[in-house]
């Protein structure tokens, strides 16, 4: 039937004409929800010189220590268990009158750029390694100089955030009095190292020197034991090797730990009075020989550290 016809026949009948469907505009009701799901969240501006820390235990630690400046938590809604550490979290910004803002998991997950934050982010001031010379000040580290055997920690270049975290959580949990880095060549103390030492970072100390051989020498000078790690003793020369099982110590002791790649540099292993291994419970298939430096420093701490213990030190 042609247009013109069809319209005669409708105006007979009483019907309506045939309109085209309405645009939005002419319908508030539907152009309200369409804005709504248009409309984007404005984005968030950050101080400069600040970054997000992520995960509960590392927001909720640098709330409870205030170690670093704190601008702004961000919490995504949460129900159930979750539900009460956030309002216990928001309670602790209020206290410390930090804002809180909430959001989305989008949001968060935008934010952290894809990292598993549990829902939780605080904004905030990065912390910073201590010097070693804030370390020697009358009212710092009076306690270990007082004990007969503090047990110390040294990294060489260790580069991985998440080893570095998992190194310090290890460390904290064994009774570590202390930890120091090499300056060069070394991950600074991200949110990732945070969040890979579970909030750790925030309540323990780390040192770094950029002349680790200078300090290893002096500490050996002042009485101190300093003992390396090979994972393949026919590695070494001109250093004692022994199994981390027979290690006996009766003074001071620095564990010394190199590079995930290439271990301690030779400059190093030779300012060591010994190296350790640790034996392996089987015959080991060629290309896998070694252990992840964060596990390998964590079965050596608690060898060094159960002896601590036992002499109650």
């Amino acid at each position: 039937m042609e247009p013109a016809l069809r319209a005669g026949v409708r105006r007979a009948v009483g019907l309506s004409p045939v309109h085209p469907p309405r645009s939005h505009p002419g319908n508030p009701r539907a152009s309200g929800a369409s804005k709504r799901l248009e409309r984007k969240p404005p984005p968030v501006v950050r101080p400069e010189g600040s970054e997000l820390l992520f995960g509960v235990a590392p927001c909720a630690l640098a709330l409870a220590r205030a170690r670093r400046g704190l601008f702004r938590l961000f919490l995504q809604p949460s129900s159930g268990s979750r539900r009460a550490v956030t309002a216990e979290l928001a309670l602790q910004a209020a206290a410390r009158g930090v804002p809180v803002q909430r959001v989305r998991r989008r949001e968060l997950d935008a934010l952290c750029r894809g990292h598993v934050h549990q829902g939780v982010c605080l904004e905030a001031t990065p912390l910073r390694f201590k010097s070693l010379e804030e370390a020697e000040k009358p009212d710092v580290g009076g306690e270990e100089r007082a004990k007969p055997r503090p047990v110390w920690l040294v990294l060489e270049h260790i580069q991985d955030p998440m080893n570095l975290g998992a190194l310090l959580r290890s460390a904290y949990f064994l009774g570590v009095d202390r930890v120091v880095t090499s300056q060069r060549n070394s991950c600074p103390l991200t949110p990732t190292v945070s969040k890979a030492s579970s909030g750790v970072m925030e309540v323990f100390d780390v040192y770094s020197t950029d002349d680790l051989r200078s300090f290893l020498k002096a500490k050996s000078a002042e009485g101190w034991e300093l003992v390396g790690t090979v994972s393949k003793p026919e590695d070494v020369e001109d250093v004692p090797v022994i199994s981390c099982l027979e290690f006996r110590w009766n003074k001071p002791v620095i564990l010394v730990i190199g590079s995930e790649g290439d271990g301690l540099s030779l400059e190093t292993q030779l300012l060591c009075h010994r190296m350790l291994t640790i034996p392996p419970g089987r015959a080991l298939h060629p290309g896998i020989e070694s252990l992840n430096v964060s596990v390998a420093t964590g079965i050596l701490l608690h060898s060094i550290c159960s002896q601590k213990l036992r002499h109650g030190d």
